[in-house]
């Protein structure tokens, strides 16, 4: 047995065992292999088996179907394992499953080097930058020498590429350079094998012979023409069935070359074109003759028009498609992304419920171990009573903003109406003002007669309607008696004010003190600082009025969550609920 090679067998272990963005960068190491060893020797040979043997080959392949822009060393690298790629498969013989070899991985090959070459001439077209457009140019020129070099070793591959449709695509283009490159490669497969064009199917050699024709007929650039002439000649050379073909489907061909191209440096080989046509053509050239010449030539120029206007089209659908599915496939990214935080909150809320839940229960608990036992009924119905508004409070929000919601296009509409109403008076009003004033007219004066009558009605209803009158005695003493009234209710009324005041105060004393008592300490660790709180009487009040501000503070510095049901209330202020349970038993000034 053979021993392989130990540096192929080191890079397949490294590209088996490598990320896939690092992959090209190693594959680019069989070129200083395949240098290496002598051209023709057995060694080559020996090593290309190896390469084949170990799927180098077909890892180059995968690189070539991926998008090149986003590789590690760009287009560069592409081409060199485009060149690689042909260089291992030329001189190779695989003896184990050829059928594979050559009518599955050879064709593949061909197929990845015409899309490399489609990308690159589609690259330079678009490139503005007289430097991109020259590495871009000679990238091309590489792959297309690739090409030329994979169908020189397999000949069986020319009729292959000149089926292939990537390779129509890459002859139909309007720039003089690309298309020279790929009618150069044209010729290099009529020089490997002459019959090719007898092997493929007539449709793609019409296409193939409507392109050049085409070519010769759109343009007047000498070296598209001089290229397109060494192809129609040499296909008129080696292939003698198809100049009869040439003359019987481009009757207005002979004309076209003699006229047009005719002294533009390339007489020779347009003159030998011209007598295989003449050949093969009568001398009679009537009114029928030059009609159809002339049908042929309207017929070409519209064939290759729709041609290139189909093939145009066909990356515009491709690319459509792949745009769709990439906004399809971000959507779903998005809507899982979406799915998967929206879960992530709702355990997180469970969570933080499940712990303000046990803090309130342990919270509870202490409460209860600290509450006389005679307070504990109390102390129940009160948190019942606030838990029961808390809930009604969260309840009527909940309502009030869902019937807001089921108002809102209605309250639109109402809004719109008033716009509306609003327009419609201001240009009423404008109308109006702008009318013209009818002259005044006073009120019409009264006779002698009516005025009699009207002093007669007056005087009898004072007759039976006579006003009531008081003398200045009874109104004096009506006001003093008013005043008396008033002065009594301003006194009762402040000695009642001073007197709720005096039990507030005392019912405030009372719960400081019954607080300090049942937090006081026992006897017997009781100090001196204990009998200053119930000697002063400042201190117990100081001491509330800090823990109500750090409770104050407490409130500010809530999660949001805690806040849902408070979006009435201000950010300064704190809900009178929180702070009646802190504030209840504080004594300041005299107030509770």
């Amino acid at each position: 047995l053979a021993v392989p090679d130990p540096r192929l067998l080191a890079l397949a272990t490294q590209v088996t065992e490598s990320r896939e963005q690092d992959i090209p960068l190693l594959l680019l190491k069989l070129k200083g292999i395949l240098h290496g060893a002598s051209l023709g020797c057995e060694e080559l040979k020996k090593i290309k088996q190896d390469i084949y043997d170990y799927d180098l080959t077909q890892y180059c392949m995968l690189v070539l179907r991926q998008d090149h822009s986003r590789l590690r060393g760009g287009w560069a690298t592409a081409v060199q394992l485009a060149e690689i790629l042909s260089h291992c498969c030329v001189g190779l013989e695989v003896k184990e499953d050829p059928e594979e070899f050559y009518k599955q991985f050879l064709p593949s090959a061909v197929d990845n080097l015409l899309v490399l070459g489609r990308r690159l001439q589609a690259r330079f077209i678009r490139v503005i930058k007289d430097e991109e457009k020259q590495d871009f140019l000679r990238w091309f020129q590489t792959v297309t020498d690739a090409i030329c070099w994979l169908f020189g070793g397999h000949i069986q591959l020319a009729a292959c590429v000149l089926q292939n449709d990537h390779f129509l695509q890459l002859l139909i283009t309007d720039d003089v350079e690309t298309a020279v490159i790929v009618m150069s490669v044209l010729h290099s497969i009529l020089r490997v094998n002459s019959s090719v064009l007898l092997q493929i199917d007539e449709e793609t050699l019409h296409s193939v012979l409507d392109e050049l024709v085409y070519k010769l007929s759109s343009t007047t650039n000498p070296v598209i023409g001089n290229a397109a002439t060494k192809l129609l000649l040499s296909v008129a050379k080696f292939c003698k069935q198809l100049v009869k073909l040439l003359t019987a489907r481009y009757k207005g061909l002979k004309g076209l070359l003699s006229k047009q191209w005719t002294g533009k440096g390339f007489d020779r080989d347009l003159n030998q074109l011209l007598d295989l046509l003449y050949l093969e053509q009568s001398n009679g050239k009537g009114e029928m003759q030059r009609q159809h010449q002339a049908a042929c030539k309207i017929q070409a120029m519209w064939r290759g028009f729709q041609t290139r206007k189909r093939l145009k089209k066909l990356p515009q659908a491709v690319t459509a498609l792949q745009r769709s599915f990439r906004a399809k496939r971000e959507q779903e990214l998005q809507h899982l992304k979406k799915q998967k935080e929206d879960e992530a909150l709702k355990l997180q809320m469970q969570l933080q419920r499940k712990r303000a839940m046990r803090l309130f229960h342990e919270r509870q608990l202490a409460f209860l171990k600290i509450i006389h036992a005679s307070r504990v009924d109390k102390y129940m119905e009160e948190m019942e009573e606030k838990s029961a508004l808390t809930i009604q409070r969260f309840w009527r929000g909940y309502r009030a903003r869902r019937h807001f919601h089921e108002q809102r296009q209605s309250l639109k509409e109402y809004k719109a109406a008033v716009i509306i109403q609003r327009a419609a008076r201001k240009f009423l009003e404008k109308r109006r003002r702008r009318r013209p004033l009818s002259p005044w007219k006073g009120p019409k004066g009264l006779t002698d007669e009516q005025r009699l009558a009207l002093q007669q009605k007056v005087d009898d209803y004072i007759k039976l309607h006579p006003a009531s009158q008081m003398s200045e005695e009874m109104s004096k003493e009506l006001h003093m008696q008013a005043q008396e009234k008033l002065a009594q209710f301003l006194l009762r009324s402040r000695l009642d004010q001073r007197a709720a005041q005096r039990r507030e105060a005392l019912l405030a004393q009372v719960n400081t003190d019954v607080e300090l008592l049942m937090n006081a300490p026992g006897l017997a660790e009781s100090t001196e600082k204990d009998l200053d709180v119930f000697m002063s009487r400042s201190i117990p009040v100081a001491a509330k009025a800090r823990q109500s501000h750090n409770t104050m503070l407490k409130h500010t510095r809530w999660p949001w969550w805690k806040k849902l049901g408070d979006e009435i209330v201000e950010d300064d202020v704190i809900p009178d609920d929180a702070l009646n349970a802190e504030l209840e038993t504080v004594f300041i000034g005299g107030r509770k």
